[in-house]
């Protein structure tokens, strides 16, 4: 029987999603550093990172630090910086991969891995991400539902040259019991993902809500349900080959199989801290308006973010 290997792995923006898959992975084994902010950093080098999951709560041995540079030798860098840091965080680590470094976006939106492949010199792989995670504190993070992943390359010849590679991120990941499948039609998920972004992740900002009660509330189902109407036509005008079924229903779905999530939007509004929201209705607004498709509910709900985070920012000054 062959012996399990596992890769040197280097989280870079470890906050809720890469302290919980970076903590998964060494839960089971890997050799793990995780690269973040100063609070969480000396949190996590004191005391281990606290996983606290649906399934266990533990303290895990890390290695930690807020340098880039930490990155060094690693095989495989889980990329999950939020999507307005992407090129800077690239080409920060660029200098510092091996040529045959696999990295991992695991970002929200759907234009990160363009972004990432002009810097970065080795494979680089997107991650579709389906997890409810938040920092409960310093070095704490919560798990509240999910947490599996759909990987794949972007590209005909990229996702025949990259299957040997995907299936082994995805072995390791299995290993680590997360779930994880590989996919032929990466974009299409990835809007996909978007559109339950665009869904949820402004509404519960604005409206302070967990994604149950906005399943809940017969007012804020029908906006989300529009907004989702809207993605999957500019998706459509795009030429995305969207995933089968009726995605309006499966985004309603997830206000039950992650009924306890707030949205990364409003956890950045509640710290004060800058969103995503550009990368997520902004972008289906701005794509919209290349393609002559209208997004009037995008486009409110982004404006509305907006001045909710300048708000937040003017408060900070």
């Amino acid at each position: 029987m062959t012996e399990f290997s596992w890769p040197r792995v280097a989280v870079v923006g470890a906050g809720a999603v890469g302290c919980y898959y970076g903590g998964m992975l060494a839960r089971a084994g890997a050799p793990v550093m995780l690269i973040g902010r100063p609070l969480h950093v000396a949190a996590i080098e004191r005391d281990g990172l606290l996983l606290e999951t649906t399934q266990f709560t533990e303290r895990v041995r890390c290695a930690v630090s807020t340098e880039i540079d930490a990155a060094r030798g690693a095989q495989l860098v889980l990329f999950c910086v939020k999507s307005t840091d992407t090129e800077e965080a690239a080409r920060a680590l660029a200098p510092h991969l091996a040529p045959e470094a696999i990295v991992l976006s695991m970002q929200n939106g759907v234009d990160n891995l363009e972004r990432l492949r002009v810097h970065v010199p080795g494979p680089a792989l997107a991650a579709v991400v389906y997890v409810a995670a938040a920092m409960a504190g310093p070095g704490h993070v919560r798990h509240t539902g999910r947490g599996d992943l759909v990987v794949g390359a972007i590209g005909p010849s990229a996702r025949q040259e990259a299957r040997p590679t995907l299936e082994r991120v995805a072995g390791w990941m299995r290993q680590a019991q997360v779930g994880c499948v590989v996919s032929d039609n990466v974009e299409g998920e990835l809007w996909a993902k978007l559109l339950i972004n665009c869904a949820y992740n402004a509404i519960s900002a604005l409206g302070r809500a967990r994604y149950r009660r906005i399943g809940a509330h017969p007012l804020a189902l029908g906006v989300l349900k529009d907004a989702v109407r809207e993605v999957i036509a500019v998706a459509q005008a795009a030429g995305v080959r969207l995933p089968e079924g009726d995605l309006v229903e499966v985004a309603c779905r997830l206000s039950q199989s992650m009924a306890e999530a707030t949205s990364s939007t409003a956890q950045d509004i509640a710290r004060g801290r800058r969103t995503e929201i550009d990368h997520l209705n902004g972008y289906v607004v701005r794509r919209g308006e290349e393609l002559g498709v209208p997004t009037p509910v995008n486009r409110t709900l982004h404006a509305l973010v907006k001045l909710l985070e300048e708000a937040g920012e003017d408060e900070a000054r």
